[in-house]
């Protein structure tokens, strides 16, 4: 068969069919969405739901990967305690597990504690952090582990500016720009432009958003519920994946952060897993919850209780993110800060 007629049989068959996206492809999709939904055409970026790009991926893991044992510990669901529940007005809001009550409570008095940068109007929110991603391939479902790599991101404080992302090996604007396009000219720095944030919500925050959410827990919490309803495979995952989406490449007044925090604590389903890896190295102690047979992580350093980063780790049998004990995405944070520039590294990084 000559060129002609291949590309003559290829014209006439059927084109071969798109797979449906099982439950953890989405969340790869989200993943990758938890800090970087915001691709949508080339060089273009969007903010919305925060998580890691996926397909290329949900965060992932590389050799740092943890394979889970069976037995016993303090993040062993058969070792912990019974959830206690907490009734406001008509809503019962359950609690996690009193370990993870215990954790999350010291992480909220760490975040309460710490002071409130305030960006201005015209400032950014600076966030430096390193990320892996899982591919999987879509027809044979196999997925693979990239190492981790830089990501640095500048978003504007009330929304109103055009922030800047810079990731290793992404690939950056090059083509031609449509008439009636409005962004700023292509950046040569090899960051590509963050779209402003004109109608900010819980899937797409700003600094003053966050500055105008309820510092009661339970009002809060009631809030994530209402608003995310109908989203995601389960209202608790989605709680939690939630407040995990507005703390991850954002800031928060410090009062609003240690609310995120009790509110969790408040989420059916949450435990404490004694030790978890970021995507830097560093171990710490993590609250996580587990949906789908993946468990999501939110790593803290155990004796100042900082936020580290995120690890995924499968834990059902039959995932398409691999077998259990498959880490399926990490993520680290090295730095956030404010600064007035879009785009240009600060000199120093709080963490």
């Amino acid at each position: 068969m000559n060129e002609h007629e291949r590309a003559e049989l290829a014209r006439l068959l059927p084109p071969p069919a798109r797979p449906e996206l099982s439950a953890d492809r989405h969340r790869l999709l989200r993943g990758h969405l938890m800090s970087e939904i915001r691709e949508t055409k080339p060089a273009r970026v969007r903010r919305g739901k925060l998580g890691w790009v996926a397909v290329p991926a949900l965060a992932g893991g590389l050799a740092l990967a943890v394979v889970l044992t069976a037995g016993g510990g303090e993040g062993s669901p058969q070792k912990q305690q019974q959830v206690q529940s907490r009734t406001t007005g008509d809503t019962t809001l359950n609690a996690a597990p009193a370990a993870a009550v215990q954790l999350l409570t010291q992480v909220a008095d760490t975040a309460a504690g710490k002071p409130d940068q305030k960006p201005g109007k015209n400032q950014f929110v600076y966030v430096d952090s390193l990320v892996s991603f899982a591919t999987v391939n879509l027809a044979t479902g196999e997925s693979t582990i990239d190492e981790p790599h830089r990501r640095q991101i500048w978003l504007s404080a009330d929304g109103s500016q055009w922030g800047v992302l810079k990731e290793e090996g992404r690939s950056h604007e090059t083509g031609e720009r449509k008439p009636g396009d409005t962004r700023p000219a292509p950046r040569t720095d090899g960051g590509e432009w963050v779209d402003p944030t004109t109608k900010p919500s819980l899937n797409a925050p700003t600094y003053a958003y966050l500055a105008g959410l309820p510092t009661d827990p339970d009002a809060l919490l009631k809030k994530i519920y209402t608003e995310t309803k109908g989203q995601g495979r389960t209202p608790d995952q989605e709680a939690f994946t939630t407040i995990g989406d507005l703390l991850r490449e954002q800031l928060a007044p410090p009062a609003v952060s240690a609310a995120l925090y009790r509110a969790a604590a408040k989420i059916p389903g949450v435990t404490v897993i004694d030790d978890s890896v970021d995507a830097s190295g560093r171990h710490g102690v993590a609250v996580a919850h587990v949906d789908g047979g993946v468990r999501s992580e939110w790593i803290f350093d155990p004796k100042t209780h900082e936020f580290l980063g995120e690890r995924l780790v499968v834990v059902g049998e039959g995932s398409d993110l691999g077998k259990p004990g498959t880490v399926s995405g990490h993520s680290a944070v090295l730095g956030r800060t404010v600064t007035a520039q879009a785009g240009e590294e600060p000199k120093q990084k709080n963490a």
